[in-house]
């Protein structure tokens, strides 16, 4: 049997690997099952959370599967730094009824994880925040399986190209949750989606995915002009019914009162972008450097505010174009974003029926 490819999509359409709860076996299932391919997010889950969840979406369709990991990156934590943020956290704690969260380093289960995406092989595999090594990449393309490099510069593009990946997925700046970027200590990514893709479509002769900001099928169209062979989307599908979006968050995405997104590390200690909130305007410029770290200290607050409902006090991952997503069976939002027209309307691929 040859190795499925990012070509042997039958609808360009990828739903992104959202930690957190909203990438469920059923919404992985039901976009692989309506032609594009959909990813379960293996990071911040346990090795044996991220096997049964793939052994449920194999249940679910006989479609093509993706597994993403985050790849294990210790980075220097300032101790001072990290003490006094948890003393600025502190308050939110005493008003959430909860104990801070200690804060470590963890590899997230990573050899675990590569075990058991080795052994129930889905057909792609992608990384985030890094590299795997020549070694441990080796090994999971010699199970059959197709690697993807979660990419934002074309220096990092030219990397994962030697080293040896399949394929590529380039992350523009307006991209909601984390920033693929493989440095914690940096930056967030700035330069535009449209030239990521130009300069890597131009230097790395690998398939590319174009990723952040993507709406709507005009988007898609766009990035397919431009040399990509998929679009891939996370927002889009945040409404989606058979995502596990937390209720809290489901409605913030839809909510008048917020406005905007916004770039900040208050919530894990790495750059990521979610609807502006309280929590940022008081923290963002108190938050330090530090993942997983400062995602275990601030966790149980994080936790306790979306339990109570209160949008104010907990991340809410969204790309710059969230007023875009639409509540609607996934099937519906992957015809809209190839097709065009609204969701829910029935529309589904050619020879598939909308529920399927």
């Amino acid at each position: 049997m040859s190795r499925f490819t990012v070509h042997d999509l039958r609808l360009p359409v990828i739903a992104a690997p959202m930690a957190g709860g909203p990438s469920t076996p059923e919404l992985v299932a039901a976009v692989s099952n309506a032609g594009g391919l959909g990813f379960l997010a293996g990071g911040l889950v346990t090795a044996q959370t991220l096997a049964d969840s793939l052994a449920a979406a194999r249940a679910l369709t006989s479609g093509p599967l993706g597994v993403n990991l985050f790849l294990p990156q210790p980075v220097p934590v300032n101790t001072a730094e990290l003490n006094a943020y948890a003393a600025a956290l502190a308050t939110e704690a005493e008003h959430y009824g909860v104990a801070l969260g200690e804060p470590r380093y963890s590899d997230d289960d990573w050899d675990a994880k590569l075990d058991v995406v080795h052994e129930l092989k889905p057909e792609l595999a992608s990384f985030t925040f890094g590299l795997p090594s020549a070694v441990e990449l080796a090994r999971i393309k010699g199970a059959g399986i197709t690697v993807v490099a979660g990419v934002t510069s074309l220096e990092e593009a030219s990397a994962a190209t030697d080293r040896g990946f399949d394929a590529l997925v380039a992350q523009g700046p307006k991209a909601g949750g984390h920033s693929f970027i493989f440095d914690g200590l940096a930056p967030a990514p700035t330069q535009p989606l449209n030239e990521l893709l130009a300069s890597i479509t131009d230097r790395c002769h690998l398939p590319v995915i174009a990723a952040g900001g993507l709406a709507t099928a005009a988007d898609l169209d766009c990035a397919l002009q431009a040399g990509a062979v998929a679009g891939q989307f996370g927002t889009a599908f945040l409404l989606a019914d058979e995502a596990g979006t937390k209720a809290v968050h489901r409605a913030a995405l839809t909510d008048p009162a917020f406005a905007e997104t916004s770039v900040t590390r208050a919530f894990t200690g790495r750059y990521a972008r979610g609807l502006r909130n309280r929590f940022i305007d008081e923290h963002d410029h108190q938050a330090v450097a530090g993942f997983p770290n400062v995602f275990y200290l601030a966790g149980p607050v994080l936790a306790a505010a979306a339990t109570s409902g209160d949008p104010q006090g907990t991340s809410l991952w969204a790309g710059t174009e969230f007023r875009q997503a639409s509540a609607a069976p996934a099937a519906d939002i992957v015809s809209e974003l190839v097709h065009g027209g609204s969701p829910g309307l029935g529309s589904a691929p050619q020879g598939q029926s909308a529920g399927s």
